[in-house]
């Protein structure tokens, strides 16, 4: 009988969480999830403002992978200090301060005219947007338990393909109707038009986003105790660590090299998708964003049912590295049949959905395996290192077209990037990850 009432007791106690997280998922997610959508719209719109910005600025392929690339750089070098900052002042006032200030050098980049002013406002940009990724990860880690946390994730992270669903057609649409009004190009306008949606959210962020579980208003103080009662357990199963033991960690560091090599896909689809469909035989702006959304829309689908699957399994090794092969392979398969619209729309649609679906799986690392709060200092070195592959990607692509012709060769390094980043993963230790 005791044992009955044990059962059922916590069978209560589940359905009684599984409400409590379905509130804050509701509350939170779809703001968190517009936001990103935003932002990597704004952070990879210069792709398709390739399509014509190269002509009329005559910029090379080298001085556009430059350009693209060097977004990274001013990344990289303040991406740890910001996520360190919001871990101090709180996610409300560091996010909106993040999204209001890349939305007004996103817009800015419409008045570029020189290769030199190309690369400033790209570093800038850089600069701006540091801490927002890994700062929303951060976040989640305040509110859901590991359990919960790759499914979170990758809610969250499909903003990358529902960016690319959203602004494929949206930026071919943009430049095609655009272009002319007010003596300005098509490009200018998709700079212009596509940062107002950041600028609002980011001033929504002041009033929406709570820093904490004790400070959110919509939850009861119930609801708030058994939240943060179970934070609290999932942090007292791990070992403190400082923040400087985070920069000479050898379990850091690999994750950080994974990273990398998973970012060398994310880009080189980021910011050649329209190039490689434009080369199988469409020209126009418009139909080039209508057929890149189809990839993105697959990508969406993968990732939701890997981070799913890892999650109830509770294995995360393989479900990486499976992914992350097969999005080698799509890659390097988009080059074999890059003369042929349908067949070549397949392989980049294995490629991105394999890619992408690595994200929300390789999120769960860190907080598995740091505490304290080197968990923000170590989420923001793994990304801003990761994200170093956003320059080294784009730069090689760019430099490898001009010297061959042809974006096959880059292409290959980056699936070649894919296939390393799945075998590093499975270096990791099985108990360390699986969770």
């Amino acid at each position: 009988m005791s044992a009955t009432h044990s059962t059922a007791a916590s069978g209560d106690r589940q359905k009684l969480e599984d409400g409590i997280y379905a509130k804050v998922t509701l509350r939170l997610l779809p703001f968190l999830f517009l936001c990103y959508v935003a932002a990597y719209l704004d952070r990879v719109n210069v792709g398709f403002a390739k399509l014509s910005m190269l002509n009329d600025l005559q910029f090379s392929e080298t001085v556009y992978g430059l350009g693209a690339g060097i977004f990274f750089i001013g990344y990289f070098l303040f991406e740890v200090p910001s996520n360190i900052i919001m871990h101090r002042v709180g996610a409300r006032v560091w996010i909106a301060r993040i999204m209001i200030t890349w939305s007004i050098l996103s817009a800015a980049t419409m008045f570029v005219t020189t290769p030199t002013a190309f690369y400033v406002i790209r570093f800038l940009l850089g600069v701006a947007e540091a801490g927002f990724f890994p700062g929303i990860v951060l976040y989640l880690t305040y509110w859901f338990p590991a359990q919960r946390r790759g499914r979170m994730n990758a809610l969250f992270m499909i903003g990358i393909p529902v960016a690319g669903v959203v602004g494929g057609p949206l930026s071919g649409w943009i430049m095609n109707y655009f272009a002319g009004w007010n003596g300005w190009h098509g490009w200018q306008w998709l700079f212009l038009i596509e940062a107002i949606p950041s600028l609002a959210l980011g001033i929504m962020c002041l009033f929406y986003l709570p820093n904490t579980i004790r400070s959110s208003k919509w939850l009861s103080e119930d609801e708030k105790a058994i939240l943060e009662a179970n934070i609290k357990v999932e942090a007292g199963t791990k070992q403190t660590h400082s923040i400087s033991s985070v920069f000479t960690s050898g379990k850091v560091w690999l994750m950080a090299a994974i990273y990398f090599c998973c970012m060398m896909g994310l880009y080189g689809i980021s910011f050649y998708l329209p190039t490689l469909v434009k080369a199988s035989g469409v020209k126009d702006a418009l139909d080039v964003g209508l057929l890149t959304a189809v990839p993105y829309t697959i990508g969406i689908i993968a990732t939701l049912l890997v981070a799913r699957s890892a999650d109830r399994t509770g294995e995360r090794r393989w479900h990486f590295a499976v992914a992350s092969a097969l999005g080698g392979l799509g890659l390097f398969l988009s080059t074999v049949y890059g003369d042929n619209v349908f067949l070549a729309l397949c392989a980049l649609s294995l490629g991105t959905a394999g890619m992408l679906s690595t994200m929300p799986v390789f999120w769960t690392y860190p907080s598995a395996i740091l505490g304290g709060a080197a968990v923000a200092a170590g989420i923001g070195l793994i990304n801003s290192v990761g994200n170093l592959a956003g320059f080294v990607s784009p730069f090689i692509v760019g430099w490898l077209k001009d010297v061959t012709g042809s974006t096959n060769t880059g292409m290959y390094f980056v699936a070649g990037a894919l296939v390393l980043g799945a075998l590093l993963a499975l270096l990791q230790p099985r108990a360390l990850v699986n969770k």
